[in-house]
């Protein structure tokens, strides 16, 4: 009896797209990456291959190549392995199902010439014989399943949205309810709450490393109002504006640089924000308030750096003008209403300690808690120990402003993967800037548990105290909420 098996380390590519074959040869079709043959293109020259006699004739294949020894078994032991004209080997090429047949028939020819000799008798033959119909069975359903895959992926393109741009949405609703009433500065807010933002990113990309962003957003609704309101919120009756209108590309492997018309200041110009907590939690002050404390929003024009000195060490550098023109536009960007410099200098090894120290400079627009407009001055420090499954952070922030000086700083502790895989269960809190214009500083504490119930939806559930510190009746709230995530 003959066992039949494929020979160790022979791939299907290096050992059959270029054996012996008397349906003729293929060839590249001129600007695609398609190949036709003899049989399917009416008058094509066929490509006359060379029988080798010895691997070494082959220009392109080395003793180095891992599947050496099986094509030099195939040319020595079975003659059924030709080159091409040019004494090429090709073996990195894909292979067609005409060029798989044709070598597959040529090795079968090779094995019944051997047979032959072999004299074997006719029970071993028909042995053989109920394999290759076996194994032409399987190549048959396995033509099949191509073919359907062809047919599914020429759908595909054919009904793309783009070549170069891709979709991503994000949805946000929250709901909160506060357990007494806040009446603090003039806002009063004593009832259940909603607030919604929907988001879609165009992300075009035209060499592979650049990124192209146009970001459709609009929304309604906020809350904790006296504490710079929700992480992920909007205004404007759902009225949809383009937020965000940015493009990055690199220059050379270590530098990032970006440029906005519309949708990049403050630590959108950053690496890294640091803290774990920023993202996960429900209120804004979840991102270090620092960042937006100077006035200038993202509705400016922009521009950063991002300089990689080390896999780990990286300076930003970010310059935004908020509007920019829209009152006189004879004044242009760098006579704006208010204007923001950046620097951060952030270490992110692969170890526990992450952090970063940051200046920030801004011009003629008022903080975003109060007081009149005017030079403000930023140097903050912000730290995260990630041990795994558990992460200590914080940041600090000392700010000097037209007419006195402020410090603010938050503070916080989670545990990744709490319960479940992807969760985080984390509780910060800290006194928030308070330029000028107040009795003190507004303070904040959140508890929140992130839950991603599947890969496009996250539900949080938070716990949030404030003090607005605004000398108002009640300046203290007590909220309950809850943001449902969708991402697709």
């Amino acid at each position: 009896m003959i066992n039949l098996r494929l020979m160790p380390g022979l791939g299907v590519t290096a050992a059959l797209a270029l054996f012996g074959t008397s349906a003729g040869a293929v060839e590249s079709t001129s600007g695609s990456g398609s190949y036709r043959t003899e049989s399917s293109v009416a008058g094509a020259d066929s490509v006359q291959l060379a029988q080798i006699t010895s691997v070494s004739e082959l220009t392109d294949v080395l003793p180095s190549d891992w599947a050496f020894q099986a094509l030099q078994s195939l040319v020595e032991n079975y003659g059924c392995i030709q080159g091409y004209p040019d004494r090429t080997f090709r073996g990195q090429r894909s292979m067609t199902r005409f060029e798989f047949a044709a070598g597959l028939n040529a090795c079968l020819d090779v094995m019944a010439v051997l047979i032959s000799q072999a004299g074997l008798d006719p029970e071993d033959l028909a042995t053989i014989r109920r394999l290759q119909e076996e194994f032409q069975a399987e190549l048959a359903t396995l033509r099949g399943r191509v073919d359907a895959l062809e047919a599914e992926t020429a759908t595909l393109r054919a009904q793309q949205f783009s070549t170069t741009t891709k979709l991503r949405g994000q949805a946000d609703f929250h709901i909160g309810a506060p357990f007494d009433t806040l009446d603090a500065g003039g806002i009063v807010e004593d009832s259940v709450s909603v607030a919604s933002r929907a988001r879609l990113n165009f992300d075009s990309s035209f060499m592979g490393r650049d990124r192209l962003r146009i970001r459709l957003q609009g929304g309604d609704g906020d809350f904790l109002e006296p504490f710079g309101g929700l992480a992920n919120s909007a205004g404007g009756n759902f009225n949809v504006t383009v937020a965000r209108l940015a493009y990055s590309f690199p220059i050379g492997n270590r530098i990032n640089a970006s440029v906005a018309a519309r949708g990049l200041a403050n630590d959108n110009l950053v690496t890294s924000t640091i803290v774990p907590f920023d993202g996960p939690g429900v209120a804004d002050p979840s991102t270090p308030a620092f960042y937006s404390s100077g006035g200038i929003t993202g509705n400016s024009v922009s521009a950063g750096l991002n300089i990689a000195f080390t896999d780990s060490i990286v300076l930003d550098l970010g310059y935004a003008s908020a509007n920019s023109g829209a009152t006189d536009p004879s004044r242009g960007v760098t006579a704006a209403q208010g204007q923001m410099y950046i620097a951060q200098l952030n270490f992110l090894p692969e170890g526990f300690f992450n952090a970063a120290l940051t200046y920030m400079g801004s011009d003629g627009s008022a903080p975003v808690f109060g007081g009149a407009p005017g030079r403000v001055d930023t140097y903050a420090g912000l730290v995260n120990l990630d041990f795994g499954r558990f992460f200590i952070a914080g940041q600090a922030a000392w700010q000097d402003f037209n007419g006195g000086d402020d410090f603010s700083w938050t503070a916080g502790l989670g545990f990744n993967d709490f319960l479940m895989e992807g969760s985080q269960l984390g509780v910060y809190g800290g006194q928030l800037p308070q330029l000028s214009g107040y009795l003190d500083n507004p303070w904040i504490v959140e508890g929140y548990y992130s839950i991603p119930v599947s890969r496009f939806l996250t539900l949080t559930p938070a716990l949030i105290y404030g003090d607005a510190n605004l000398g108002g009746p009640d300046d203290t709230t007590f909220y309950g909420a809850i943001r449902a995530t969708f991402q697709f």
